[in-house]
C-alpha cells in the first residue's frame, strides 16, 4: 500500500474526495505508478500529479484506472463530474495556466500574457470565447468545456480556410486565361 502525502489545503472538498477515491482504487490494484502508466495512456509523472492533487485528472484517466482495476466507472465518473467545476486552476505552487515556464525566455518570445499571432481573431478576448458562460452556446474561459470550445473554434477556422483556398484555386483554374 502506497504511503500518500497529504493533499493540498487549497483542494476543494469534491476534488479531495475524488483524489482519495482514485488513490484507494490504485492501492487496490497493487500496481506501482510505473506499471499503471504501462497499462494506461498516461505517464508515471501524470499519475503522480493526479494522485497528489496537483493536477486534475482527465476524465479518460479516471476511466482508464477503473478499467485496470476492474471497478465500476459510474461512481467515480460521477465524482469526477462533481469535482470538475470546483477544481482549482492553480494548486500547491503550480504556475497559473498560460504562465510562461520558469527560467529565461527565448529570444523573440511573446511577452507574458500575450496570445500568439493568429490565435484569436480581432475582437475576441484571449481568455475566453464568450463573455459569459453559455452565451451563444460557447463556455467562458475557466468554465468546463472552454478548452474544447477553443479547439472546435480552431478546427472550424482551419476547415473554413481550406475551403476558401480550394474555391479560389478552382476559380483560377476555370477562368479563361487572357488569350489574345
Amino acid at each position: 500500500m502506497t504511503r500518500w502525502r497529504p493533499l493540498p489545503e487549497a483542494l476543494p472538498r469534491e476534488a479531495r474526495h475524488l483524489v482519495e477515491q482514485l488513490r484507494s482504487l490504485k492501492d487496490r490494484t497493487g500496481l506501482s505508478l510505473a506499471e499503471l502508466a504501462r497499462r494506461t495512456a498516461y505517464s508515471k509523472s501524470s499519475w503522480q500529479r493526479y494522485l497528489s492533487g496537483a493536477k486534475q485528472p482527465p476524465r479518460g484517466a479516471v476511466q482508464a484506472l477503473c478499467r485496470v482495476a476492474g471497478a465500476e466507472q459510474a461512481r467515480l465518473l460521477a465524482l469526477w463530474d462533481l469535482a470538475d467545476p470546483t477544481w482549482p486552476h492553480c494548486v500547491a505552487g503550480a504556475p497559473p495556466p498560460g504562465a510562461p515556464p520558469p527560467g529565461p525566455s527565448p529570444l523573440g518570445a511573446s511577452p507574458p500574457g500575450a496570445s500568439p499571432l493568429g490565435a484569436f481573431p480581432p475582437g475576441v478576448p484571449p481568455h475566453g470565447l464568450a463573455g459569459a458562460a453559455g452565451s451563444a452556446g460557447v463556455p467562458a474561459a475557466g468554465a468546463p468545456g472552454a478548452g474544447l470550445a477553443h479547439r472546435r473554434w480552431r478546427a472550424a477556422a482551419l476547415v473554413s480556410f481550406a475551403v476558401i483556398v480550394v474555391l479560389l484555386a478552382g476559380l483560377l483554374w476555370v477562368l479563361p486565361l487572357g488569350r489574345g
